[in-house]
């Protein structure tokens, strides 16, 4: 996985304004969401895929643990595909034509709901009682995208873990809009993967010191932990 870089400055700045490293640490598990976007063959594979990210992979560990820790905890976990549509023509033209025509046959090949690609990538530990949510943007809280911030609300959820691939792209995307939807947020670091270190760090930086918390997962089930263990009390 990606070692986790961030310059100190960072989180020395978020103290500063916030008072604690981490403002979100206070977790409490049932209004608690684990939120993994994209992670599906066609962002993983690199023959089917048309954006493949390597590293994805090798995060599933560390999002088959924070799933299930979660779980555990009385929390949800949801599991984001992105989709390619007639919509997504007609309503996110920009993007479309922002790719060669060959790049866009890749991407409508891979994400068109029922292809290889557009499955969740096989050794992911998805359980019945999950959630699955379809998004058309890179962000899946955007207008437009999907439904996740009215479920989310609906079940009684407010903080949201944010993981899955790529780190600075559609994972920091949805964690952004997350936030100024007034989801407490946390990108998981270790959860998270992009086509490089610099890339998930810089990503990871510029989130954690604006728009909320970053965490390794062994720092999130150690904060769900102490929570149970408080309730329990």
């Amino acid at each position: 996985m990606h070692p986790l870089a961030i310059p100190p400055e960072i989180p020395a700045r978020v103290a500063a304004r916030c008072g604690t490293e981490h403002p979100f640490e206070d977790l409490v598990p049932a209004r608690t969401a684990f939120v993994v976007i994209d992670m599906q063959v066609g962002f993983i594979d690199p023959v089917i895929g048309h954006a493949p990210c390597p590293m994805a992979e090798h995060i599933v560990p560390a999002v088959n643990r924070l799933a299930a820790a979660l779980r555990d905890a009385g929390g949800g976990v949801f599991w984001v595909q992105n989709v390619h549509d007639a919509s997504c023509d007609a309503e996110w033209s920009v993007m479309q034509r922002m790719a060669t025509p060959a790049a866009r046959a890749r991407r409508v090949a891979s994400m068109t709901e029922g292809s290889a690609g557009h499955a969740l990538w096989p050794t992911l530990d998805v359980r019945p009682k999950d959630r699955r949510v379809t998004k058309r943007r890179f962000s899946a809280f955007i207008q437009g995208s999907s439904d996740i911030a009215e479920r989310l609300r609906a079940e009684g959820f407010d903080t949201v873990l944010i993981g899955g691939t790529v780190t600075n792209v559609c994972c920091e995307s949805s964690a952004r809009d997350a936030m100024m939807l007034n989801f407490r947020t946390v990108m998981v670091a270790d959860a998270n993967a992009a086509l490089s270190d610099q890339e998930h760090n810089a990503s990871l930086a510029a989130f954690w010191q604006i728009f909320g918390d970053v965490m390794t997962v062994d720092q999130v089930i150690a904060r769900l932990q102490a929570a149970r263990a408080k309730e329990a009390a």
